[in-house]
């Protein structure tokens, strides 16, 4: 992952065209010069008031379900979450994001590896329609500046004193909406099911809510969101006493490093309290994800607002609904019952 001989942006002559702006198939210099811009429009962006932002939201969203005392953590809870923070970041109006939540939910089922080919049209369908609310916002922002990152990437200059594109900027907005939602979803989701599965774990998070922190990186280690990621060799590799070939597709398995025994004591066990937890969940290198510190902290709000606010949560099945696919993990469905803290 840190290794130049393996990039990024051959995929480009393997995708569709519309992917060939995107900062996730590019090489150097390219994407150093992109990261290291977004890098900085992003970081400037979040605001000192974000996690007071982010526990609004998630109050607000456990506040709607309290009384019912049960709700899907997914689509009530983990799923609306972490689009209604982006969107407010990106400055999409609060009385559309709504409306964002429903396109993300079509995707999921239809990105899902069991779907049929109408699920599949509505999640193409879903995507263009955010493809072109986004154009549509950028073109207004351009218009009238305001104080959101969709703004500050409009007006976002390198060092060289190059902007981006109009391709470039849609393209950056739909890297961290698409992929900056989906993970935290399964970060959340994942880490709230794997705590209800180890009971003396989730007891002692409850007693020693300092643990909070150590606790979100053991769930981003134990259930990995991002399963694999992708690379094509630059150049023939010489690895394990074989011979790549230039050009081929690799595949690092994130899952499995972050059960690596050499690296981990005990890796199949949870550990809420495990120190020096130096997982892979969100890479390593040059292409280590931008949005790691915000996925951090929506999780950490979202899981301390669950056990603050509800004494009991439970499982209502025995078999969670997983989305079919080997390169992330993630739950369609959690059906849960809640008691309220008193």
């Amino acid at each position: 992952m840190r290794d130049q001989r393996f990039g990024r942006e051959a995929f480009r002559d393997l995708l569709p065209a519309d992917t060939s702006a995107s900062l996730l198939f590019r090489d150097p210099p390219d994407h150093t010069r992109l990261r290291n811009l977004l890098s900085k429009v992003f970081t400037g962006s979040l605001g000192a008031d974000l996690r007071s932002k982010i526990e609004q939201i998630a109050d607000g969203l456990l506040a709607a379900r309290e009384e019912l005392h049960e709700m899907d953590l997914i689509s009530d809870f983990a799923a609306p979450l972490p689009v209604y923070v982006i969107s407010d970041i990106l400055g999409a109006p609060a009385e559309e994001r709504e409306q964002l939540v429903l396109r993300c939910r079509e995707i999921a089922l239809g990105t899902d590896g069991e779907a049929d080919s109408s699920a599949r049209a509505r999640a193409a369908a879903a995507h263009d329609e955010i493809s072109k609310y986004f154009r549509s916002l950028m073109a207004e922002r351009s218009k009238r500046p305001q104080a959101d990152l969709m703004t500050r990437l409009i007006h976002a200059v390198d060092e060289a004193g190059h902007r981006l594109t109009e391709s470039e900027t849609l393209a950056v907005c739909e890297m961290l909406f698409f992929t900056g939602h989906q993970t935290t979803i399964d970060l959340i989701g994942n880490g709230v099911l794997t705590l209800l599965r180890h009971p003396g774990q989730l007891q002692i998070l409850r007693e020693n809510p300092t643990l909070l922190s150590s606790a979100i990186e053991e769930l981003l280690r134990y259930e990995s969101p991002v399963q694999r990621t992708g690379r094509v060799t630059n150049s023939a590799v010489e690895m394990g006493g074989k011979t790549i070939p230039k050009g081929r597709v690799v595949l690092a398995i994130l899952g499995a490093a972050n059960r690596d025994p050499s690296k981990f004591e005990q890796p199949d066990r949870l550990h809420i309290g495990r120190l020096g937890n130096r997982h892979l969940a969100f890479g390593l290198g040059p292409r280590f994800c931008l949005g790691a510190m915000l996925a951090r902290l929506e999780g950490a709000v979202a899981i301390r607002a669950l056990l603050q606010r509800f004494s009991s949560l439970a499982l209502t099945t025995g078999s969670p609904v997983w989305r079919n696919s080997t390169e992330t993990r993630g739950l369609l469905r959690l059906p849960v019952s809640l008691s309220r803290s008193t």
